[in-house]
């Protein structure tokens, strides 16, 4: 076959040009407007059409005021009847409608006559190299300037050195300075974040420009840099006013997420909203690769059309839909090797015996060890129990497209990590299986025909996962992998050394098994009695552990009614089934004398949930002239029911993994072996209408109104229902006509204000009644007749007062966008106030019952957040800087208790750690202030008080030099629980995020850095109580004589001084800045793939944690152990350093 002659190529072309104008002029449109907006009929234009708009700011006011009507009528000649009055022209294609002055030639221009000019000329193209009509040619600060033609063409005169902007909506703005060139091709990047970009905003999407709520938004892009395993990772460091802190580095764990503080006492996690429905018990069966967008609703107004769930933050994850166009695939693929990016320093076994010795002959006794420089460096126990070189794999597949009335996306994805501590041990393991489906159906369009009952939409979301995890316990100094690993004696070995020796030693110890090396068969070395929980920490490992396994099926089904107009309702209806359970058995076995089991044992639970909510809302959206309204009405109803079952069993027929069963054991019920629990658990049910109101004038004036109203089955008769309003405002100031001369770098300027109120009603079932309990019989009758009878009483007070938990919060913000919103900046100040805190009420002594529950306590929350972000280009290079800033202040204002304080968390001999105080933040490390260490007796006795009589007296009578000098706070003499005091806090003042990417040629590079700064960390890994134990290396710097140390005290085994109760010794410097992730990336050439039917194949290698700057001594500097418990470090699981390849294939 001979090649077709180039004048008859360019006659087909031109044929199908013109066909394909035809046709797409051909599409019929029905409009209905009256004194409306431009903008608001091409938006109804591409709703009717295939097409999108592309146009200059410049060229268009979408603020013009329009009246059309027209039926049934060619796109062609709306358009016509809408530009030519304008003096606008158009062209339609590639499913685009091209807008550009008609009367701005190519070749025309407005100039200065300025002198040395320069002619100059171009061509204007995207990134597929189509041309870019009616782009903006201009000299900034002048009225030189000039668009381009229908072909991307441009020319004019120029002064020699005049900076050159070229700028088009929906692509980055570009300058360029000119010195003696002619010629200056411009290719246009798509701008992924313009100003009008829609942000979703809970039933529903407003754009960008409009919103005047504190939202936060993190798109997919976002997250395929930073590959987060779970969804409540995914946010660290990338928004203010969040703070994700690890809880550990096992796989699997879950983050702690808190939106703007800790909102309450209770539960101040945030509620997760999927595409509508929200999840209950756990966000990790989502994939993150399956996720469109994260949008954080943070103040009162944002979040108020959720009412009850809005309190501590609403967080919204809108899931992928299919892309326009045919189907396409996509198939990402990576593989990593983790290891622990840091060891604890600690004593070697050298030191350790010389420490040793130290401690007996301070403490009046003997040294055990004769020669303590013979043994050495002796065992690395961190070395020994951490698995180095633990792989990660993950696999996700997805297909998605679209016809003309089918959106899809299907998607299959697996992940799979091992432990670094105890992964090697088929412990700490993590596997995840996600499926699934998104589809939306156009039943019914009939907009062309008519504007009443014109379109009928169905969609579903259907998601299931599958997790299988094998988890360690963690953050325990009770005899945890990690925290034996720390304490263990260097001085033992991985091993007995004679086995005869070992039984001998244990003949009197009931069935005694000690615990053998599955590859070797050896015994691990058994800790001696002096150890107490501290047990070898290869053997623990050994044991089996508890399997865990969890079932989620989540559906959403939807439709959607266009009544008349832009009169929609919407139906939705959801159900999340959820199975979980835990499978376990011991062996009989030996660790240590505080570590052992006489009889094997065998258990197992399930259980099950199922949660429905039916939603129903009715929208309307009008135009008229410059105001645009939107009304909202809803109804929402949610119930939880589920079931438990479990139970356990003694002796095991076999000590064989695969026959750990309940079933297969001798235990009996009548000797107490058996056990068996069980029932369904309380429900729960929500009842909830809402509304909003939207308006905004021109976009220059905006307001929300929101309100909510929620009952809940938690509160009883007298309070189950209450009341959640917000308002909010916004002022777009760079749309005021006095603001029309203003600097061409100043682009946009909004403030925004807003106030809500929102609830919280995490706490436990049915707290308004009294149920009633057994056994407590009593004695009846006299004499010979007495008897005694079975009696029953109320379990606790009840209070049929209670009511929700009230969240109120004002916000103040602003946003600029710069440099043609290249550069853009956000700033917001809140106040948010919970008042009404369910906590137990104070109530007499002698009353005898348990305390009620009731709404006593208030906590405050205040700061600042600051959002930026810059793009620009140099040469071939694309830059992207964001950063974000998060200030946070927390007081707890009232604790509702007779005293104003409680106590929590008591750290074995060593006494409280944390507390929570009326006026302070909370929580707050409690202990002793310290200064410095005694070094001689002369100080001792000259620490004195005298009191009012003139008698003096030694603060620290029992002190000796080398003790730690301790604060007489209250100044009474003496040092006792009054002279505690808040020695720190585990909460960070600033929470920072910094990321950085480039983009050159075919390559992509991206790094991630966040931190934290003003919070501490108490170090809670050495245990007092336990004389032979290995220590820290800093213990290494203690006071040995007169000037040797002034920070640690002497080492002993006998302390009248109590030198390590808590105090501030324990307390260390928790701030730190880490660079969590760091890829770099190589898209192939379309050249090379094209023949392979791949639309595009990106290879990338990147680290995770490579680079954590702290002053912290710990395994990690992020320690979320919740609750009370913040910033308590006890042997935290430290986050891996992670070195990842990998490939992203669509075809």
């Amino acid at each position: 076959m001979g090649k077709i002659p180039m004048k008859r190529r360019w006659m087909i072309l031109m044929s199908l040009f013109v066909l394909s104008t035809v046709i797409s002029s051909a599409q019929k449109v029905n409009l209905n407007f009256s004194q409306t907006n431009l903008r608001t009929v091409l938006e109804s234009i591409t709703q009717q059409t295939d097409y999108t708009l592309a146009f200059s700011k410049e060229v268009v006011d979408l603020n013009d005021a329009v009246t059309i009507r027209v039926t049934d009528t060619d796109l062609t000649q709306v358009l016509d009847q809408l530009f030519t009055p304008r003096n606008i022209g158009y062209e339609l294609r590639d499913n685009k409608i091209y807008i550009f002055d008609k009367s701005t030639a190519a070749t025309s221009e407005t100039t200065q006559a300025p002198q040395q000019e320069i002619r100059l000329s171009g061509r204007v193209t995207d990134e597929n190299d189509d041309p870019v009509i009616g782009a903006n040619i201009s000299v900034p600060e002048t009225t030189i300037g000039t668009v381009t033609d229908i072909d991307g063409n441009y020319a004019l005169s120029v002064p020699r050195g005049a900076t050159l902007r070229v700028s088009y909506i929906g692509y980055l703005e570009q300058q360029f300075t000119i010195t003696n060139q002619t010629v200056l091709n411009v290719q246009l990047q798509e701008d992924t974040e313009v100003l009008d970009e829609l942000v979703v905003i809970g039933y529903g999407v407003q754009r960008k420009s409009v919103v005047t709520a504190a939202i936060s938004r993190v798109t997919a892009d976002d997250l395929a840099f930073t590959a987060p395993v779970r969804v409540d990772n995914a946010l660290k460091g990338l928004t203010a006013g969040v703070t994700v802190t690890s809880a550990s580095g096992q796989p699997g764990d879950a983050a702690k997420v808190r939106v703007r503080g800790i909102g309450t006492i209770n539960n101040s996690n945030p509620v997760y909203i999927v595409d509508g429905m929200p999840i209950d018990g756990g966000i990790d069966y989502l994939n993150p690769s399956d996720i469109e967008s994260i949008e954080v609703l943070k103040d009162a107004a944002s979040g108020a059309i959720y009412g009850t769930r809005a309190a501590n933050g609403v967080i919204l994850v809108t899931t992928k839909k299919g892309k326009e166009g045919k189907v396409s695939f996509t198939y990402d693929f990576s593989y990593g090797m983790q290891s622990p990016w840091k060891e604890r320093d600690v004593l070697n076994a050298t030191e350790y015996a010389i420490l040793m010795n130290e401690g007996r002959i301070n403490g009046g006794n003997s040294p055990f060890y004769a020669d303590p420089y013979s043994f050495g460096e002796g065992t690395n126990w961190q070395k020994e129990v951490f698995n180095y070189n633990a792989p990660l794999v993950q696999h996700q597949f997805s297909a998605s497209g679209t016809t003309q009335r089918l959106n899809y996306y299907l998607s299959a994805g697996y992940y799979s990590q091992e432990g670094i501590v105890g992964g090697n041990f088929d412990r700490s393991n993590y596997k995840r299986l996600a499926l699934r489906s998104n589809n939306t159906y156009v039943l019914m369009d009939a907009k062309n025909e008519r504007n009443w009952l014109n379109n009928v939409t169905f969609g579903a979301n259907l998601a299931y996962s599958r997790i299988q995890s094998q988890g360690i316990t963690t953050n325990s100094e009770y005899g945890s992998p990690l925290g034996s690993a720390l304490a263990f004696s260097p001085i033992l070995g991985i091993y007995e050394e004679d086995e005869d020796a070992v039984f001998e030693r244990y003949a009197n110890v009931t069935n005694f098994s000690p615990v053998r090396d599955k590859n070797n068969g050896r015994i691990y070395t058994i800790a001696g009695s002096d150890y107490n929980e501290i047990v070898n920490p290869l053997a623990a490992l050994t044991l089996p552990g508890e399997k865990g396994n969890a079932d989620k099926f989540i559906a959403n089904f939807w439709g959607e009614l266009t009544i008349w107009d832009n009169l929609r309702f919407r139906s939705s209806f959801g159900t999340d089934l959820a199975f979980w359970g835990t499978d376990g058995w011991t062996p009989v076995y030996y660790l240590g004398q505080s570590n052992k089991a006489e009889k094997s044992s065998v258990w197992s639970e399930m259980n099950r949930s199922l949660v429905w909510q039916l939603e129903n809302t009715l929208s309307y959206d009008k135009a008229i002239g410059l105001h645009n309204v939107t009304v909202l009405l809803g109804q929402s109803a949610k119930k939880t029911n589920g079931r438990q079952l479990g139970g356990s069993n003694y002796y095991m027929v076999e000590e064989n993994p695969n026959k750990a069963n309940i079933n297969f054991t001798t235990g009996t019920a009548a000797n107490g072996d058996m056990s068996v629990y069980g029932g369904a658990t309380n429900p729960h049910a929500l009842a909830s209408y809402f509304a909003r109101l939207s308006y905004n004038y021109a976009e220059r004036y905006m307001f929300q109104a929101t309100i909510r109203r929620d009952g809940s089955s938690r509160f009883g008769t007298n309070n189950p229902w209450a009341t959640f309003p917000s308002f909010s405002l916004g002022w777009n100031i760079m749309n005021e006509e006095f603001a029309q001369n203003r600097p061409d770098w100043l682009n946009s300027t909004k403030l925004r204000f807003s106030w809500g109120k929102n609830g919280n009603e995490n706490l436990d079932d049915f707290r308004y009644v009294a149920l009633t309990q057994t056994g407590n019989n009593y004695f009846f009758g006299t004499g010979d007749a007495i008897r005694l009878l079975n009696g029953t009483k109320p379990n606790g007070l009840a209070n049929r007062d209670l009511r929700w938990e009230q969240s109120i919060q004002t916000n103040i913000g602003i946003d600029f966008g710069l440099l043609g919103n290249a550069l853009t900046f956000s700033g917001d100040y809140y106040k948010k106030i919970t008042d009404g805190m369910l906590m137990v009420m104070p109530i007499p002594s002698y009353v005898g019952e348990s305390k009620p529950w009731g709404n006593v306590g208030e906590m405050e929350n205040s700061g600042f957040e600051f959002e930026t972000s810059y793009r620009f280009k140099v040469s071939d290079f694309n830059f992207r800087i964001g950063g974000n800033a998060t200030y946070l202040k927390n007081k707890l204002i009232k604790l509702g208790n007779e005293t104003g304080f409680e106590n929590y968390d008591n750290y074995q001999n060593v006494g409280t750690v944390s507390r929570a105080e009326n006026g302070q933040p909370f929580p707050f490390f409690y202990g002793y202030k310290t200064n410095g260490i005694f070094q001689n007796l002369d100080e001792i006795n000259s620490y004195t008080h005298t009191d009012a009589d003139g008698n003096v007296s030694l603060i620290q009578p029992k002190a000796v030099p080398g003790d730690v000098r301790f604060v007489d706070i209250n100044g009474d003499g003496k040092i006792d629980d009054n002279d505690k005091t808040k020695i720190g806090k585990g909460m960070p003042d600033w929470t920072f995020g910094l990321n950085f990417s480039v983009a050159w040629k075919n390559f992509d590079f991206n790094m991630m850095w966040q931190g934290t700064q003003g919070n501490d960390i108490f170090d809670a890994t050495r245990r007092t109580d336990i004389a032979y134990i290995n220590l820290p290396s800093y213990m290494l710097d203690r006071w040995t004589g007169e000037g040797t140390s002034n920070r640690i005290p002497r080492f002993t085994f006998t302390d009248d001084n109590n030198n390590w109760l808590s105090s501030d010794l324990y307390v260390k410097d928790g701030s730190y800045w880490r660079l969590k992730n760091i890829q770099l990336g190589y898209t192939l050439p379309r050249g090379m793939t094209k023949n392979l039917l791949i639309s595009s194949l990106r290879l990338f290698v990147a680290a995770e944690n490579l680079l954590t700057l702290t002053r912290y001594e710990g395994f990690d500097p992020e320690i979320s152990a919740g609750g009370t418990q913040i910033g308590i470090d006890r042997g935290i699981y430290p986050q891996a350093r992670t070195y990842t390849f990998g490939l992203n294939l669509n075809f």
